[in-house]
């Protein structure tokens, strides 16, 4: 005669309630098993490309849903700084949410850049969520061909 047998799943019970451990889940894997009640407050980083040229460095970000006005660039000591927030606005009125898996809050990554670049001559540009940072080489970075006597 065989009997039914229901695995047991260790976690399925644990999981189900709102404890330390499942927000620090919730923080590491992100907002998979729970919808935080304030999503405004998390941290997020967006995706970069950075690529090199001969004649400068290129920083690409990517940041959907953001407008010029959200977003902080500075360049000091040859760190380039890219901060900013996407904030979480919504109509509890009208609509209520099933699942949030945008990410929002506020962010800042920091990238070192090599001591020969020209910081007077950075340029941004930001079009379709794609924030484009050109900075310019020093002259005496860029690669010099040089005669032979």
């Amino acid at each position: 005669m065989r009997s039914a047998m229901t695995r047991w799943n260790p976690t399925g019970s644990f999981l189900t309630t709102r404890d330390p451990f499942a927000r620090m889940l919730d923080t590491v894997f992100g907002e998979g098993l729970y919808p935080s009640e304030d999503v405004s407050n998390r941290t997020w980083m967006p995706s970069v490309n950075i690529r090199e040229t001969e004649q400068a460095f290129f920083v690409e970000a990517e940041l959907p849903g953001l407008t010029k006005k959200d977003i902080d660039i500075t360049l000091e000591n040859n760190i380039l700084k890219l901060s900013g927030e996407r904030r979480f606005e919504k109509d509890t009125k009208e609509e209520s949410y099933h699942r949030v898996e945008r990410s929002y809050g506020s962010f800042l990554r920091t990238f070192s850049l090599p001591s020969q670049v020209n910081a007077e001559s950075v340029k941004a540009s930001f079009k379709d969520g794609v924030l484009t940072i050109e900075v310019p080489k020093a002259e005496e970075a860029k690669p010099r061909k040089i005669a032979i006597n």
